[in-house]
C-alpha cells in the first residue's frame, strides 16, 4: 500500500473516530486543533491499561457477548485493546479521554506498521466505512435529543419563578414528650405527647451573583415545653409557636465590598447565628442539628440581641478573619417612643476573631455587650435567675465572653465545644452583680451507618448564676445537659432524627427531680 493510499485511509478512519469521541462526550471541538499522526503515536497508554494480545486474556469478555467478534479481531488482528491489570475489560465502564487516546494510538500504530506490508483487509476497508455511516445516524441523533434539551430549557427559563430569586422551603414533623414532675412538683408528669409542626420558605435573590437577600415567611404550633415543665431548659431548638400564623421571620441583605470583605444588614431576624460563625457545624441547624435550644451554639455570646442591624466581617487570610456587629431588637429598632428606636433601646455590640490554622481546626473567641429593660441575658436556655439575676422588670446591661472549637479528627469523627461567661449587672443605681457561665462539650459522628446520617453526643452545663454580688441571687447547683441523638438520611430531602435529652439537677437544684425530654424529628427540605 502507498503512502498516498495511507493517507487517504486515515482520512476516512479519523472521521468515524472522531464519532466514537462524540458519541461517549469526549469533548470533540471541530474548531480544536487536530493532532499528527505523528503526534498521536508519540502517546504513551496510562500505567492503568496493559496491552493484550489474546481476547482470553480479559476475564470479563464471554463469547455470548455482542462486541465478543469485534473485541477478538481488534485484539488479535490489530493489537488495539488494552486491559487493566487485574485482567479486565470493563465493557461498560465509561470512557475517559486518556483511555480514548491510549486506544486510538493502539490502533494508529497497527495501521501504520501495515501500510509497508500486507496491507489492510478490503472487507475492513468496508467495516470501517459502515461504522462512519453507523455512527454519523447515532451523532445525528444525538444533535436531535441536544436541541430537544434547548428547546425546553428555553422554556423552563422563560417560564420560570425568578431569574433571580430561589425558593427554598422546610417543613418539620416532631412528635415529644417529657418524662418527670414539672419544677416545684414531687411527683406527676405535666405533659402529654404531642405533635408539632414548623414551616419555613426562604426566599433567597440575588442581584450580582455573590450577594443575598432573603425573605423567610415561618409558621409554626408548637407548645413551649417551659410552660409545662417550668424550665426553659427542657426547650427544644426548633419549637416555633404561634397558632401557624404566617410571619416574616428573616429579612436581611448580604453583600461585599471587595474580594475579602463581607456585610449584612437587615431590618428583621438578623440573628448572631447570621453575622458569625457559631462553630458547631454539625449541631447548629435547628432542621438537621441539635434537638435541643441549649446544644446548637453557645448561649453566652449567640443568644443575645436579634433583629435589626448591620455587620462586617474582613477575611485577612484563609486562616484568620475578623467580625463586628451591632444589632437591636425588632421591637426597639422600628420604634420611635422613648428608650427605643435603633440606638436608643435593646441592643448587642460585639465583635469576633476566628481562627483556622488548617482545615479541620476552627476557634473563635467572642466580646458582646449588651443592654436590654427586659432581659433575657442568656436567650431562654438556662435557669430561671441566669435570664433575669435582678428580676424581669429590672434593666439588665452585659458583658459576654465566649470561646468555641470545632475539630475533624477523621471524617467519621469530630469534636466541639465551649465556655461562655456574662458579667452581669443592674442598671437601677443598686450595682447588682452577677455572674453566669455555661459551657459543652460535643461528640459528632457524619455518615454513621449510611451517607448523610450523623450521630451525635451533646454534654454540658446549661446557663447558671455562679456569683451574686450587693444582693444579686446565686443557682445552688448545675444542671446537667445530656443529649443523644441520630439523624438518618432517607432521600435527598427526607431525614428523621429520634434524640433524647437528660437534664439533671433542672433548674440548678439537685432537690428538683430529672427531666427527661424525648422527640423525633422529621424533615422534609427542598
Amino acid at each position: 500500500m502507498t503512502l498516498q493510499t495511507a493517507s487517504s485511509l486515515l482520512l476516512r478512519v479519523s472521521p468515524a473516530l472522531l464519532g466514537v469521541a462524540a458519541v461517549f462526550g469526549l469533548g470533540t471541538d471541530a474548531k480544536a486543533e487536530m493532532l499528527s499522526v505523528n503526534d498521536l503515536a508519540s502517546y504513551e497508554a496510562p500505567a492503568s491499561l496493559d496491552q493484550v494480545t489474546s481476547v482470553s486474556q480479559l476475564s470479563d469478555v464471554q463469547p455470548t457477548d455482542w462486541a465478543f467478534q469485534a473485541l477478538q479481531s481488534l485484539v488479535e488482528r490489530y493489537g488495539c485493546i488494552a486491559g487493566y491489570p487485574d485482567g479486565t475489560f470493563r465493557g461498560n465502564q465509561a470512557l475517559t479521554r486518556y483511555e480514548f487516546a491510549a486506544g486510538l494510538n493502539a490502533c494508529l500504530d497497527q495501521i501504520l506498521a501495515q501500510v509497508g506490508g500486507d496491507g489492510l483487509d478490503p472487507a475492513d476497508l468496508d467495516t470501517i466505512s459502515r461504522l462512519q455511516d453507523d455512527f454519523a445516524a447515532q451523532l445525528a441523533s444525538l444533535r436531535g435529543r441536544v436541541d430537544s434539551l434547548e428547546s425546553r430549557l428555553d422554556t423552563v427559563e422563560a417560564q420560570q419563578f425568578s431569574t433571580t430569586t430561589k425558593l427554598k422551603g422546610e417543613v418539620l414533623f416532631t412528635v415529644a414528650d417529657t418524662f418527670g414532675p414539672a419544677i416545684g412538683q414531687n411527683d406527676g408528669d405535666p405533659t402529654q405527647t404531642t405533635f408539632s409542626n414548623r414551616v419555613r420558605l426562604n426566599f433567597e435573590s440575588s442581584f450580582t451573583g455573590r450577594d443575598k437577600l432573603r425573605t423567610r415567611l415561618q409558621a409554626g404550633n408548637f407548645d413551649n415545653f417551659n410552660n409545662r415543665t417550668g424550665t426553659d431548659e427542657a426547650r427544644l431548638g426548633h419549637d416555633a409557636g404561634g397558632g401557624n400564623s404566617v410571619a416574616i421571620d428573616d429579612l436581611w441583605y448580604q453583600g461585599t465590598l471587595g474580594d475579602n470583605t463581607t456585610f449584612m444588614v437587615g431590618t428583621s431576624g438578623l440573628d448572631w447565628d447570621n453575622v458569625f460563625d457559631v462553630v458547631n457545624p454539625y449541631f447548629e441547624s435547628s432542621g438537621s442539628g441539635a434537638l435541643s435550644r441549649f446544644g446548637r451554639r453557645n448561649p453566652a455570646v449567640y443568644r443575645q440581641i436579634e433583629g435589626a442591624g448591620v455587620s462586617l466581617t474582613h477575611a485577612f487570610s484563609d486562616a484568620f478573619s475578623v467580625s463586628a456587629a451591632y444589632l437591636a431588637s425588632d421591637g426597639s429598632a422600628s420604634n420611635s417612643s422613648p428608650n427605643n428606636g435603633l440606638f436608643n433601646g435593646d441592643y448587642a455590640a460585639g465583635a469576633q476573631i476566628d481562627f483556622m490554622p488548617t482545615d479541620d481546626l476552627h476557634l473563635a473567641l467572642t466580646y458582646l455587650h449588651s443592654y436590654s429593660a427586659d432581659p433575657n441575658v442568656v436567650g431562654s436556655t438556662g435557669s430561671d435567675l441566669s435570664q433575669d439575676p435582678f428580676g424581669s422588670t429590672v434593666a439588665t446591661s452585659g458583658d459576654h465572653f465566649g470561646l468555641q472549637a470545632s475539630a475533624q479528627i477523621s471524617d467519621g469523627f469530630a469534636l466541639g465545644g465551649w465556655a461562655g461567661l456574662v458579667a452581669a449587672d443592674a442598671v437601677n443605681g443598686t450595682s447588682q452583680e452577677a455572674t453566669i457561665f455555661n459551657w459543652a462539650a460535643n461528640l459528632a459522628f457524619p455518615d454513621l451507618g449510611g451517607d448523610g446520617n450523623l450521630g451525635g453526643i451533646i454534654f454540658g452545663q446549661t446557663p447558671r448564676v455562679t456569683d451574686g454580688n450587693n444582693g444579686a441571687g446565686e443557682d445552688q447547683d448545675s444542671t446537667w445537659h445530656l443529649e443523644a441523638l441520630y439523624r438518618i438520611q432517607l432521600t435527598k430531602g427526607i431525614d428523621i432524627t429520634p434524640g433524647v435529652i437528660w437534664l439533671i439537677n433542672p433548674e440548678a437544684n439537685n432537690d428538683n427531680d430529672d427531666i427527661v425530654v424525648v422527640a423525633v424529628r422529621t424533615r422534609f427540605s427542598f
